[in-house]
């Protein structure tokens, strides 16, 4: 006979839903051939921790269970309610054979009546304390059945003559056991098993019937330690969901060469995820920009606007990647570098990805999904097929970057761009990015010609940095003679690179359970600086979705929309970013919006089939935020309790939807009365997943109710920027976009609106 116990820990909230899906197999297990017993156990010190306990007449039994359609309806039910499973959660062992192992079970079956409940686990507790000195004794855990009577004292021993030594000494049942000996005078069975496997082969994960010769098993694989791959960790492991990043490169970089400026959106959702104030400390701000031609000022622009809520951050890639790096380290995950996606298939239940490793070999991860934020040169996305639409695109020049200090008469914190014109058309450009450090400076320029003549005319592979040689200082200083204001002098150059701008967006943004996101999907010039935080909005867009999809409670277009709502803003922003490559400025009729929205301030998803609204009029809500728009953040909000004035941040922030219900005095006893209920009934349709509060005008009558809390508008500010009057409801997105609004309150249309999210079952 043989035995396996694994150990699974539910998360919050989900543990009657963990016992219903053993329920739902249980009996299909005791029907396969072979199988000797089957049972859930609750750990009594955990509840949320639970142990499957199934027994096999031989290993054959065992594996085919373990490789059969039954386990796998087991594992695929319980993996998105539970958290990732640690490599000692399965345990497998036998019955006595006659020769003692260096380990042996102990399991004490024992009925402890419900009354008397509290009596023994107090007993208890103190048991386990004495037993700490015994010789031989390892540890043990209290197990019981879920609803009923029955305890499991599961012992480790090292050895099996040791745990008869104890038990021989007829003092033991006073010394050790005697705060529980009267639970164990009747109802007693005491079962003694051997490990089935050598430690180091019984610590390996257990099967589902999907892993056959499978290393690793995770809910999303995720390809690429970028921001964009690191943003969709962070992401998906704050909400529960287990997740591993893989990296080819074996270490980080160490040079500015990539994405510098972080958009002020990039800020909020940076504010969200926990890491918005190390990396104030640790970048600079960019505080506005200049723009020469010919050596003439043509304009000048202060970013520093007062209704943003953050400015425009100057700081290195390889900064940005360390900050999300170790904000995930909080998290549980750490990126496995120095390994390299070469293949993966994909079927109707998950992923199968091949892995190289640097230090030889290769390693097979299943997966739920998989995400390819794997950069220019993206492996995810030459495996998946995809095409760039009309080509890739790449610039005929060749361009330079260096890192160096500049020694000029120009304002600290601009971002300066100079620009030379022929007849009208541009044939020279140098933009400089202030770095932290006092008259530090990543520059792009055009690079001299004898670098065009090394490649032979031929084109670099895309990406923003590929190497091709090592410009010098005098290089630097030559673009600054003919570009900069007299006098400007270059030193210290501490790295310097040459690079071909490719640009282009793919036709599709996934394949079944397979994405693409950052640069896999989209290549960028680097102009306004769009690369990095539209591969940020990527991960931000699809984290959430796909958490819900791991769950079991997406409905089904739910992951469809992510392509839906991100791939026309690449399309825009690509576009955008080819047009200002060589041209002074895009639009200068309007350089705050055009400032704005290079920022991602003014992202919309208006046209995406998850937003909607009901309106009584035409103008009703006019003045705030539409479907799919960003939910501008307001002051001034006073909750009870609470000796300071609050932000809608406060009341957003987290990892779910949230439902905003507003009512002024001129709203109806009977409408605000059902606020209860339409809350109560927007949480059960969202699986949990949303938050509600009433916001309440200063002056609104709200009668007593329990839920939601109730929160006063006193500076009137969300009644100004919501345009909100009489009763009226927002429904804000975990992404921080309105996904739906009504007025008056809709209670119909707001439940239509959340099944085309949360369609799934749980």
């Amino acid at each position: 006979m043989i035995r396996t116990m694994v150990r699974m820990r539910a998360r919050p909230g989900c543990e009657h839903a963990v016992e219903s899906a053993w329920r739902a197999v249980a009996g299909q297990v005791g029907g396969l051939a072979g199988n000797l017993r089957r049972e859930l156990l609750q750990d009594a010190g955990d509840p949320r921790s639970f142990v499957v306990v199934t027994e096999w007449a031989d290993e054959s039994a065992l594996r085919d269970y373990e490789n059969g359609p039954v386990a796998a309806r087991l594992a695929d039910a319980v993996r998105p309610l539970c958290e990732a499973p640690a490599p000692d959660d399965r345990r497998a062992m036998r019955d006595p054979d006659g020769h003692p192992p260096s380990m042996i079970f102990v399991d004490v079956e024992v009925t402890v009546p419900a009354p008397r409940r509290a009596e023994f686990e107090r007993g208890y507790a103190e048991v386990t304390g004495r037993m700490a000195g015994v010789p031989g004794y390892l540890r043990e855990e209290l197990l019981r059945s879920p609803d009923s009577d029955i305890h499991h004292i599961f012992a480790e021993w090292r050895s099996e003559a040791e745990f008869y030594r104890w038990i021989g000494n007829p003092a033991h049942a006073q010394e050790e056991a005697g705060p529980i000996a009267q639970f164990l005078l009747k109802d007693f069975r005491r079962r003694l098993f051997h490990p089935a496997a050598p430690p180091d082969d019984s610590r390996a994960e257990p099967s589902t019937g999907k892993e056959i010769n499978v290393h690793t098993t995770t809910d999303v694989l995720i390809v690429g330690a970028g921001p964009t791959g690191l943003t969709a960790a962070v992401e998906l492991a704050r909400r529960g969901i287990d997740c591993r990043v893989v990296e080819q490169l074996p270490v980080p970089s160490g040079q500015a060469d990539k994405a510098i400026g972080i958009h002020c959106r990039t800020m909020e959702i940076w504010e969200e995820q926990g890491v918005v104030r190390d990396a104030m400390n640790t970048g600079i701000w960019l505080t506005g920009n200049m723009v020469f031609v010919n050596g003439v000022q043509t304009h000048r622009m202060s970013w520093e606007l007062p209704e943003l809520p953050y400015a425009h951050l100057g700081l290195p890639q390889y900064e940005t990647e360390r900050l999300l790096t170790e904000r995930l380290a909080t998290l549980g995950v750490r990126p496995r570098r120095g390994a390299e996606l070469t293949a993966f298939t994909q079927d109707d239940d998950g992923v199968l990805a091949t892995l190289t490793l640097a230090g030889g070999g290769t390693e097979t991860v299943r997966a739920k999904y998989l995400v390819g934020c794997d950069g220019a040169h993206s492996r995810v996305r030459e495996l998946l097929g995809l095409t760039f639409t009309g080509g890739l695109g790449r610039f005929p020049q060749l361009f330079m970057l260096g890192d160096v200090d500049v020694d000029w008469d120009m304002p600290e914190g601009h971002l300066l761009r100079f620009l030379h014109s022929t007849d009208g058309r541009m044939d020279g450009m140098l933009v400089c990015v202030p770095l932290r450090g006092e008259s530090r400076y990543r520059i792009a320029t055009l690079a001299p010609p004898r670098f065009f003549a090394q490649t032979g005319g031929q084109d670099a592979p895309p990406g923003f940095s590929e190497e091709l040689a090592a410009p010098t200082l005098a290089d630097v200083q030559a673009a600054l003679d003919h570009l900069a204001p007299p006098g400007t002098r270059a030193s210290n150059l501490r790295w310097s690179s040459v690079f071909r701008i490719s640009h282009g967006i793919v036709d599709r943004y996934g394949d079944g359970r397979v994405f693409v996101a950052g640069d896999a999907a989209h290549l960028h010039p680097p102009a306004g600086g769009q690369g990095m935080n539209t591969g940020i909005q990527d991960a931000w867009n699809l984290a959430w979705k796909l958490a819900l999809a791991v769950r079991g409670v997406a409905a089904p277009g739910l992951l469809a929309s992510y392509e839906t709502e991100r791939r026309p803003e690449g399309e825009e922003i690509v576009g955008r970013a080819v047009r200002m490559a060589f041209t002074e400025e895009l639009d200068r009729d309007d350089l705050k919006r055009q400032f704005l929205q290079e920022m991602g301030m003014l992202l919309s998803y208006s046209r995406s089939p998850l937003v909607g609204e009901s309106l009584s009029a035409p103008d009703a809500l006019r003045d705030g935020p539409g479907p799919g728009d960003l939910a501008p953040d307001v002051g001034g909000l006073q909750r009870r309790g609470v000796g300071h004035p609050l932000r809608l941040r406060d009341l957003t922030r987290g990892t779910g939807h949230t439902l905003l219900v507003y009512a002024d005095r001129t709203a109806g006893e009977a409408e605000l009365t059902a606020v209860e209920k339409l809350c109560a009934d927007a949480r059960q349709l969202a699986c949990g997943e949303i938050e509600a509060y009433l916001l309440a005008s200063p002056d609104a009558q709200v009668p007593a109710i329990l839920h939601p809390p109730v929160v006063r508008d006193a500076a009137g500010e969300f009644r100004a920027r919501y345009g909100a009057t009489g009763s009226a409801l927002y429904l804000i997105r975990p992404d921080g976009h309105v996904g739906f609004r009504s007025q008056p309150i809709d209670a119909d249309a707001l439940r239509k609106n959340l099944h085309l999210v949360f369609g799934g079952t749980r």
